[in-house]
């Protein structure tokens, strides 16, 4: 393993919800009927940047609408947050209140922050509401069907609601709690392979380490790790391979010096290979649910003619599988990717 700076080389832009798409999200109930858009939180008239507890902006922005217009966004969040997490049950929202709404003009999707709050034991909650980009909706199925992380987003036109993903993020992890004397540095190293190998074959790009969190879980002997993905707007649009491997990103060498440190070609391999057989299992349990997203993903235009010449020449090189430069499109790298795995599993 090795880290580099790796570039990302240009804003990706945001792919529409085609119909086709739209279909295959209610076959799969991911659709839903929503009181307010995405746009709905766009008439604010000014921002205030928010400041963290350092006093450090956090290229967040806290957004100021009329009175009127806010009590309409706020009853409309909180209903939103009930067909999120309840099938649409208001009575799980009677005792909550919006306590604020973030919006971040830095990210591709131009993300909004609800903070919702429990009035009865200030007991809150995040989800997010953003522009519903298709590469970035494909990147939630994959992780849904491929990882072993179950994801909840809702889809209505052009707006995307998602979950927030508990963690602590991967940055501030490195910074401050992976030299933890009562954490196994071997169970972080061997999930930070699993995690890189899941990218490579998914093309979830841009794992940068502020880009996931590390779930810690306590066991009877020991303390579990797993990485979990939280941003999907780099998916399968870049060509380079790089990309797509956590390991070159300088912002993860913590993360990459902690495997040179301990583990061996040998259990880097293993783990690599437990993966593969994970995902193998997945993908079969799953079957028709990746074949129609396979189906739909090929129809549409989600990167460029030249990044999908890049990146199947990178993969036919890393692979050493001239295989790869029959792919027309990023769907059909991904699905070439996934079929290599059931055949090195079956070896």
């Amino acid at each position: 393993m090795e880290a580099e700076d790796v570039r990302i080389s240009r804003k990706k832009p945001v792919y529409p919800v085609a119909p086709a798409l739209q279909k295959y999200l209610r076959t799969y109930q991911r659709d839903a009927r929503m009181p307010i858009s995405y746009k709905n939180l766009l008439d604010f008239y000014e921002t205030v940047p928010v400041i963290d507890k350092n006093g450090k902006d956090t290229l967040w922005e806290t957004p100021l609408y009329p009175p009127h217009i806010q009590e309409n966004l706020y009853n409309g969040l909180k209903i939103i947050y009930a067909q999120l997490k309840a099938s649409g049950n208001t009575r799980i929202v009677e005792h909550k209140y919006i306590d604020r709404v973030e919006y971040c003009a830095f990210g591709n999707t131009h993300p909004f922050r609800i903070r919702i709050v429990n009035r009865l034991n200030d007991v809150y909650d995040y989800f997010y509401v953003k522009q519903a980009d298709a590469s970035r909706i494909y990147g939630l199925e994959l992780e849904q069907i491929i990882s072993p992380n179950p994801v909840n987003y809702m889809v209505d036109g052009q707006t995307l609601v998602e979950e927030h993903i508990v963690g602590i993020p991967g940055d501030v992890f490195a910074k401050s709690l992976m030299y933890n004397t009562d954490y196994n540095p071997k169970r972080i190293a061997k999930e930070f392979v699993k995690f890189n190998e899941r990218c490579i074959i998914t093309l979830l790009g841009d794992m940068r380490a502020y880009n996931f969190v590390m779930q810690i879980t306590p066991d009877f002997d020991d303390f579990q790790f797993r990485i979990r993905a939280i941003d999907f707007d780099q998916q399968f649009y870049e060509g380079n391979p790089k990309v797509y491997m956590p390991q070159f990103f300088k912002d993860n060498l913590p993360y990459v010096r902690l495997c040179m440190e301990h583990l061996t070609d040998r259990t880097v391999l293993q783990y690599q290979q437990e993966e593969r057989s994970s995902i193998v299992h997945r993908v079969r349990s799953e079957r028709h649910r990746i074949a129609a997203l396979r189906d739909v993903s090929n129809t549409e235009e989600l990167s460029t003619s030249a990044n999908v010449k890049q990146l199947r020449e990178g993969y036919a090189h890393y692979y050493q599988n001239h295989h790869y430069l029959k792919c027309r499109t990023m769907t059909d790298i991904i699905e070439l990717n996934v079929k290599n795995v059931i055949r090195q599993v079956k070896l």
